[in-house]
């Protein structure tokens, strides 16, 4: 028997989230500047020859039985649940899913887990689809079926991976990936730092009363999301040319408009991590995700990287090792 297997690589997303949560890109459009990381969610399936769906997930500490035709969304896993009901699964299976990032760690993982479950089945039950199919499938499952709030930038970043420029039309998503320079990507990374704050967050109230704002049209939110647009366009530029001082300058001033979205991205301890890490030379950062917690992202220049760092982790932060990679999700097998 074989067991089926996929992963998907979480997303450091640099600019534009946010304008990819409707209906702001079906009435003004948006656009997110993001690349793929050497951390992943992971899927694995062996099929089992009765009826029962056994899913043991390492992220929750739960080791959970459904029946395959009895899956009741009820708050405990029910992206798993959604995604078995999707793919009407003919036979049971046993599960087993982890991750490299908690969730609600700002690195899109929730999503990411969600393009491995779907690269599993699909591979399990021989349906494949295409990557934009892929993508897109994923954020009906969680954004329709489950309606949990977010955008689309999460799902399209895991499918495709790497470095791309990602367009939200009212027709549809596009997603343009960016050829950019060995030297450039190189020198980026070395000036990036990844800190874990050291708590997370549930992104999904932070993205709804974001979208409330929006919905309202309160002036200072539209604002904010048209401005982070624009934002995103400079630092696709700058980020092609290499003229990396300047997106790192172009960070700071989308994390101040980010901070405008809603009060919750921000916390009293993010706020001293990074005012600390601009005091030691680092030129700008963001809280990832729909922030409040998570993944702190910081670029500061070479010479200044070590200071950062260390200010970072006297205060109670975790600099974690990463790279860039290239590939979206793989999906394999192996015999049992």
């Amino acid at each position: 028997m074989k067991i089926y297997r996929a992963k998907a690589p979480l997303r450091i997303s640099f600019c534009g989230g946010g304008t990819d949560v409707s209906p702001y890109p079906e009435e003004r459009g948006g656009m997110v500047l993001s690349t793929t990381l050497d951390k992943y969610a992971y899927a694995s399936l062996r099929p089992r020859k009765d009826d029962s769906l056994r899913v043991h997930s390492l992220d929750y500490d739960i080791v959970a039985h459904y029946h395959r035709s009895k899956l009741k969304y009820d708050g405990e896993l029910d992206l798993v649940k959604a995604v078995a009901r999707h793919f009407d699964i003919p036979s049971g299976a046993d599960l087993f899913l982890h991750s490299d990032a908690p969730p609600g760690s700002g690195l899109g993982s929730s999503s990411t887990m969600c393009v491995a479950l779907v690269g599993v089945f699909s591979d399990w039950l021989r349906r494949p689809l295409t990557h934009y199919e892929m993508a897109e499938l994923t954020y009906e499952i969680e954004r329709v079926e489950l309606a949990i709030a977010g955008g689309r930038q999460d799902q399209y970043a895991a499918t495709f991976g790497g470095f791309n420029f990602i367009e939200f039309l009212s027709e549809a998503t596009v997603v343009n990936p960016l050829r950019i320079h060995e030297d450039i990507r190189n020198e980026l990374a070395y000036n990036l730092l990844l800190c874990y704050t050291g708590g997370t967050r549930l992104s999904a109230n932070i993205v709804a009363s974001q979208t409330r704002s929006f919905v309202e049209k309160k002036k200072p939110v539209v604002a904010a999301l048209d401005r982070m647009k624009e934002l995103t366009l400079e630092m696709k530029t700058a980020l092609l040319l290499g003229e990396l001082t300047r997106f790192g300058k172009l960070l700071h001033t989308a994390w101040t408009e980010k901070r405008k979205l809603d009060k919750k991205i921000s916390s009293t301890h993010i706020d001293k991590l990074y005012s600390l890490a601009r005091d030691r030379g680092a030129l700008g950062g963001k809280i990832l995700g729909a922030g409040g917690g998570g993944y702190l992202l910081v670029y500061a220049p070479f010479r200044k990287k070590h200071e950062v760092a260390q200010v970072l982790t006297e205060a109670g932060g975790e600099v974690v090792p990463f790279a860039f990679t290239e590939g979206g999700l793989s999906t394999w097998s192996v015999e049992a």
